[in-house]
């Protein structure tokens, strides 16, 4: 039954990409496009990533049948940041089902920032969803493992799973991190306070940071993407990484939650689930077509990347990938 149910979600999608040749043009159009633009600041507030050359820009895009296609630093490695919270919760859902994470983690947006401690005591303790670090640190403790190294192991394989590639952590990131993320400390002190935390919620913190500062290029997103988009099944591998039925969870919780309290104009104006990162990733999904994934380190104030939005954007509208807007690519 679950993998007929599969099968069907797999195919439920509406019209399809232009040929090899046409996503080739589009994405060049989709990079000089986004290209022009000169907003937005070089996130600061981890002192590595302040060091970022904020004229990094690549556009990636991996279709579900393993086509890929790439212009600018799509080669380029930065750390995955926040994008690795979707992925995660991905990984924990597949291990504890959709009832349970649900129940402890939540799928609603704060409507604050992403770091906010008011909206964890607004809501009794419940971290409301798994893109903001509330949600994301407790996710992180849900990791199967016995232990934090286990923990650190099963988001690591699972991430690279997802990627399609070893990724490796970058020290120099993570250390930059830990020495400065004494608010996150804090978020999971006050989870444990409310019982929403039952492991080390220090170790906890541990795994997270380590897990945001595995290193990844926009050619990886693209196809972390992809996978998500084609039912769990990674297009370059051919691994099989998570359900179909995780994959729809997870896309609905991108779509309400992965842009924090811009998520609902970036679903306005772009119309794909995605989520971002602070050392400028983006990661979109067109379910049953294809992944994008985006670095520009200038970031918007509310910690995206400005060109990597735009980009998203343009091929959003070229490619005829809003998914509320249900017709056939035209051109």
């Amino acid at each position: 039954m679950i993998a007929g149910m599969e099968q069907v979600a797999q195919r439920a999608c509406t019209g399809a990409l232009p040929g090899w040749d046409q996503v080739d043009l589009l994405v060049a159009e989709a990079y000089e496009y986004a290209r022009r633009s000169t907003d937005g600041a070089v996130a600061d507030y981890i002192p590595i990533l302040a060091q970022a050359d904020p004229e990094l820009f690549g556009v990636a895009v991996a279709e579900v049948d393993g086509g890929r296609h790439g212009v600018g630093d799509v080669g380029t490695e930065f750390s995955l940041q926040s994008i690795s919270k979707a992925f995660v919760y991905a990984l924990v859902c597949q291990a504890l089902g959709h009832d349970a994470v649900r129940e402890r983690i939540g799928v609603d947006n704060t409507g604050l920032a992403f770091d906010s401690v008011i909206a964890i005591e607004l809501n009794a303790g419940h971290p409301m969803n798994p893109m903001v670090n509330a949600g994301a640190i407790a996710t992180t403790a849900l990791l199967p493992g016995g232990s934090p190294g286990a923990k650190w192991e099963a988001a690591r394989a699972g991430l690279s799973a997802f990627a399609g590639r070893p990724l490796e952590l970058d020290d120099d990131v993570y250390r930059s991190e830990a020495a400065t993320n004494q608010r996150n400390r804090a978020i999971a002190r006050l989870l444990e306070s409310y019982g929403r935390i039952e492991v080390d919620p220090l170790a906890a913190v541990d795994v997270y940071t380590r897990q945001c500062a595995l290193r990844v290029t926009a050619a990886d997103l693209a196809v972390m993407g992809a996978t998500l988009a084609d039912g769990g099944v990674n297009p370059v591998t051919g691994e099989r990484v998570v359900s179909a039925t995780v994959c729809r969870d997870t896309l609905a919780v991108l779509a309400a939650n992965g842009l924090y309290q811009r998520s609902g104009e970036w679903l306005f104006d772009i119309g794909l689930p995605g989520k971002s990162g602070v050392a400028g990733g983006i990661v979109a999904v067109s379910p049953g077509k294809a992944g994008i994934g985006t670095f520009s380190p200038r970031l918007d104030p509310a910690g995206n990347s400005v060109r990597g939005k735009l980009a998203t954007a343009h091929l959003s509208r070229a490619l005829g990938l809003n998914i509320f807007a249900s017709a056939p690519w035209r051109r």
